[in-house]
């Protein structure tokens, strides 16, 4: 009886972590691809026109102005958003929590990237090569919080604000 239990579960388990009914793929040939595609700066939707720099979105260069010097009080408005909307899955040092930690990330990315992820993240988890390993990584989707573009920018001040700006 003991035995017929353990096999039972054993089986429930094995079938659970199958995945469905499509079989899985053996061939290397998907990861080889995608590796390819992103040293030739296309991502695996063949988007070669996809700017990494600025992201998929309404947010540039001319649009998105940000000063050498702090913006104090939008910096804490984005502390209360972070706080409320990020929190929970980033953590303020470089350590990953559900998803990438925010430490340094105004220095890997420019601004209107950065707001663009915020407002758009679905465009850009699909698009940007450096977004998919992140996602590969994660295993989790940033979500779209439906921030407004004031509340963006208030997180990209926080952010920079982390990053050691004054």
């Amino acid at each position: 009886m003991k035995r017929l239990i353990i096999l039972t579960a054993a089986t429930i388990a094995l079938a659970s972590c199958g995945g469905g009914s499509k079989p899985q793929e053996t061939s290397n040939e998907p990861v080889a691809k995608s590796m390819q595609e992103q040293s030739q700066g296309t991502t695996t939707t063949g988007n070669p026109s996809y700017d990494p720099k600025r992201g998929e979105g309404k947010f540039n260069s001319t649009n998105v102005q940000v000063s050498d010097k702090l913006d104090t009080k939008m910096a804490d408005a984005g502390e209360k958003i972070q706080g409320v909307k990020c929190a929970s899955c980033h953590k303020l040092t470089d350590e990953k929590l559900v998803g990438p930690g925010w430490k340094g990330v105004t220095q890997r990315r420019t601004p209107e990237w950065i707001m663009n992820f915020i407002t758009n993240p679905d465009p850009m988890i699909d698009k940007d090569p450096a977004v998919q390993a992140q996602y590969e990584l994660c295993l989790v989707r940033m979500p779209n919080q439906g921030l407004s573009d004031e509340d963006a920018r208030n997180i990209l001040e926080f952010m920079r604000k982390n990053d050691g700006v004054k």
